[in-house]
């Protein structure tokens, strides 16, 4: 009986999930048009919990769509040594899905250009963006769709700040860095966690990426585990860094090419910002101002 009790439960609680991926998707997509009627939609599979749940969500979302779109999956073959190149055409076989396996060794341009123990990510992302973007343009795909979800987003937010400069992220939307196509990331509102569960439950074979993901000084790594612990020790902290994306003050940064700071003058109306950071405004107005004494 308690077995039965248990397996129901967590049926409802798989279900939830379900439920909530696919609503957090959905509105992605809605809150910046990142699918329209007859795209053609390139789903771009490495192997891991992410790019799986993206396919496994928007072939839900197909079936429901107010608009046709089509939907094709993409993977990149880098030639990685054991990497078990059966596992995803069996997959997407049995999905009865369209498919296309690029094979490209970028694995060995990577280990010989970049010398050992330093990042490989920016090299293999680049490389690996450019054969994307080929199959995109051969495939007459009108989106690419990435696996980034919130975390990512927010861990590339920090990283650009600390080691960069920049207050830049990743976009739920963009142009290509070729300029000739529109990349979508439909995972924004995700958490990585929801993402790393969602995989358990439909027991995905995942392929572990052995030539970046096996670095364990990138400071990627670091970021997501500052966020985590900041995560753990104030929950909802995420939440509210990912809506500061939504709800930037041009005029209380520091961006002169963003705000004309130069040209500033008091107009005489109250700022609808102010200069209050958390205060609170006052409850009553302050008594006239007594002056004390004149120099």
């Amino acid at each position: 009986m308690s077995t039965t009790a248990d397996s129901r439960r967590q049926a409802f609680e798989n279900n939830k999930l379900a439920k909530r991926l696919r609503r957090l998707v959905g509105e992605a997509i809605a809150d910046y048009d990142m699918i329209g009627a007859g795209d053609k939609v390139m789903v771009c599979l490495s192997g891991g919990k992410d790019s799986y749940s993206l396919l496994d969500i928007l072939l839900s979302l197909r079936d429901h769509a107010p608009v046709p779109f089509e939907i094709v999956a993409v993977n990149l073959d880098q030639r990685h040594p054991g990497y078990p190149e059966q596992v995803l055409p069996e997959y997407l076989e049995g999905l009865g899905i369209p498919y296309r396996i690029a094979v490209q060794d970028t694995y060995s341009t990577v280990k010989r250009l970049v010398p050992e123990g330093k990042t490989m990510c920016s090299l293999c992302s680049r490389l690996r963006r450019g054969v994307l973007y080929r199959v995109a343009s051969e495939l007459g795909a009108t989106r690419i769709a990435l696996g980034h979800h919130r975390d990512d987003i927010l861990e590339t937010v920090l990283l650009n700040m600390f080691f960069g400069s920049k207050l830049k992220g990743m976009p739920p939307k963009l142009v290509s860095d070729d300029g000739k196509h529109v990349v979508i990331r439909p995972l924004a509102y995700c958490k990585e966690s929801d993402l790393a569960e969602w995989a358990e439950v439909r027991a995905f074979p995942i392929i572990p990426c052995d030539l970046c993901g096996s670095q364990e000084t990138l400071q990627r790594k670091q970021v997501k585990a500052m966020l985590q612990s900041w995560e753990k020790q104030h929950p909802g902290r995420l939440d509210n860094m990912f809506r500061a994306l939504q709800n930037v003050v041009p005029s209380h940064l520091a961006d002169a090419k963003l705000y004309d700071f130069a040209n500033l003058v008091p107009t005489g109306e109250p700022d609808a910002e102010g200069d209050r950071a958390f205060d609170p405004a006052p409850v009553e107005p302050l008594a006239p101002l007594r002056i004390v004494r004149n120099p």
